[in-house]
């Protein structure tokens, strides 16, 4: 076990953590040079495209050092905020970690929650500088921030480039010199936590896990203890490039399990898993419950296919613990789920997958947060969807979540970022100058205000330099209230949304308009409304498509062309009762991306 070393890879986004993770895998040998691609570990389709990891990879790799071979299981971890549950679920599978800083970009609001986290497990940390070699490169600068931000001395920080592969030697000697062998007692009751799950078509769930106590042989009996399921071992092994089975795998180490489990409900990441026969007697501290922090609907697009998209649901949470869905039903779309995601990128990805991985077709309704609804009685309704808004006779207040916001930006674009938070409903709490130019800006804002389209501003206003981390904190009361959509007088219940009564008209007139331009032209004309409660605050029409039914009047008088129109006019308004508008699939999106 002294010989075990289990570490994480933590960094901001696009500061190469997946890189010299490439480096470290090529240096040690665990992957042939003709295997080799960049980006190694990312092994989703989506995760190469758009060059950014959202699942967090385990891979165990040998080492000599000094004569002896030491196992170095390593777990790259994602660098995107949305992801930070990935982040913190690694690292309660290790013991320290690599924290790596971009040397011309500095420390990031994500270099500093990441840090936090690891340091929060006692995790020991081992400073990297990465892209040394880059022209716009600032080492001493850097160096500073890293000596300031976590203490260490000017010789603990390794000098390294992911790309030209230098100093990856130096940081294989520091895992082994500096993070400490896992603790655990080898003869004690099997404990190991499940820190991650993925589904195999073909042989069930497979269920990857860290030993901290006792040994697990193949064939062993073994039980789930949150679940209380038993099932058999039938084969564990290590995960290296491919998975290698072993006969016995002792406390310390990291690996995989399959035994034929079917049913995805029966799986729960930070599970602790012991023998059947000699269980444990506690479990372990997982990780705390994720926090989802926007609510949306997903809805398949044809209603039979309901039962299919929820096995695939039930599937896509093995792999993606973060996603917290429950049924629920809508008038307009029948049939779907409430599911709560970690923020918008995270909502899109899974989207993605569905598509991609499932091959389902799905329809994504406006994301929202959960209020709290405080009613004249006293008890609270918690809201997560518009159509839960209570009567507002009823209700006495509503408190919105907020957010304590760390944006770190360059010191030119503070007027811009202060700004663009003041507009979304933020106070300013504190301005820290972290050096000459770089400053951390802490608000609270609302984090209605957030979901939609907070980040992408604030990266184009900053020019790419601004960086964002946020934590929930109390909600607050405010004055929120219930804006329908309807049209012809019908309401759209998936159209609907809370918003703040002071943006509500500024809303409501400018979805109108984007309908509008949507929604196909019919026979009959088709008024579009925004209303809070009876009050219609906005209006658009689409124009009735018509037949020119004055084209056999040649000459003549004009009450034979008033006769025909009149004629027309009272057709299109009985079609107007009768017809109803197909709502395309385009309109529900243009609504999640009204700027």
């Amino acid at each position: 076990m002294k010989n075990i070393r289990n570490f994480c890879i933590i960094a901001h986004i696009d500061h190469g953590k997946s890189t010299l993770a490439d480096r470290l895998l090529q240096q040690t040998g665990t992957v042939a040079d003709r295997d080799m691609q960049n980006q190694l570990l990312d092994n989703m389709d989506l995760e190469r495209e758009r060059g950014i990891t959202i699942k967090s990879h385990a891979i165990q790799m040998h080492y000599m050092y000094e004569g002896e071979d030491y196992t170095l299981n390593l777990i790259d971890t994602p660098g995107h905020v949305d992801f930070s549950y990935e982040v913190s679920r690694s690292i309660a599978a290790c013991e320290g970690a690599l924290l790596i800083v971009d040397a011309s970009q500095g420390i990031e609001a994500q270099t500093i929650s990441n840090l936090y986290l690891a340091l929060e497990h006692d995790l020991e940390i081992i400073p990297v500088l990465n892209k040394i070699d880059l022209p716009g490169a600032m080492p001493e600068e850097v160096s500073d921030q890293i000596i300031e931000l976590i203490g260490c001395d000017v010789e603990d920080i390794i000098h390294a480039s992911g790309k030209e592969g230098l100093g990856i030697d130096d940081i294989l000697k520091a895992i082994v010199k500096k993070v400490p062998a896992p603790k655990g007692d080898p003869n004690a009751p099997l404990q190991a936590m499940i820190f991650d799950s993925v589904f195999n078509s073909f042989r069930g769930i497979e269920v990857i896990f860290r030993i901290f106590n006792g040994k697990i042989a193949k064939g062993d009996k073994i039980k789930f203890v949150n679940t209380g399921k038993t099932y058999d071992a039938d084969e564990i092994g290590v995960l290296k490039l491919l998975q290698e089975p072993q006969k016995e795998m002792s406390a310390g180490n990291v690996g995989y399990l399959i035994s034929g489990i079917k049913v995805a409900k029966e799986v729960k990441v930070g599970d602790t898993i012991t023998h059947a026969a000699n269980p444990t007697k506690e479990t372990i501290k997982g990780f705390e419950d994720v926090k989802p922090m926007v609510f949306a609907g997903i809805y398949p697009v044809e209603t039979s296919e309901y039962e299919e998209l929820r096995a695939s649901m039930e599937k896509l949470q093995l792999n993606d613990a973060s996603l917290v869905w429950e049924p629920e039903t809508s008038a307009a779309l029948g049939f779907g789920f409430r599911c709560g995601f970690l923020g918008m990128l995270h909502m899109e990805i899974v989207q993605e997958r569905l598509e991609r991985e499932f091959d389902m077709t799905v329809i994504t309704t406006v994301p929202s947060v959960q209020f709290r609804a405080i009613k004249s009685d006293g008890s609270v309704q918690l809201i997560n969807a518009p159509s839960e808004m209570p009567d507002p006779t009823k209700i006495s207040y509503i408190e919105e979540p907020y957010i304590r916001a760390q944006i770190i930006t360059k010191a030119d674009f503070i007027g811009p970022v202060i700004s663009l938070c003041i507009d979304k409903r933020g106070e300013i709490k504190n301005q820290v100058y972290l050096t000459s130019n770089r400053v951390e800006l802490t608000f609270e804002l609302p984090l209605a205000e957030i979901v939609f389209d907070f980040f992408d501003k604030l990266k184009t206003i900053s020019k790419g330099y601004a960086s964002l981390d946020y934590e929930l904190i109390e909600p607050k009361t405010s004055k929120m209230v219930k804006l329908d959509i309807m049209l012809n007088g019908e309401p759209v219940d998936a159209l609907s949304a809370v918003v703040h009564r002071d943006k509500a008209y500024e809303w409501g007139k400018r979805l109108c308009e984007k309908l509008r331009e949507l929604l196909p032209r019919q026979m009959f004309e088709i008024a579009i409304q925004a209303s809070i409660g009876s009050k219609i605050i906005a209006r658009e029409s689409v124009r009735a498509m018509r037949k020119n039914v004055l084209a056999k009047c040649y000459g003549g008088d004009i009450s034979r062309k008033r006769k025909l129109l009149e004629k027309q006019k009272k057709g299109k308004k009985r079609m107007r009762q009768v017809g109803n508008v197909e709502i395309p699939q385009d309109a529900f999106m243009a609504v999640l991306k009204l700027d």
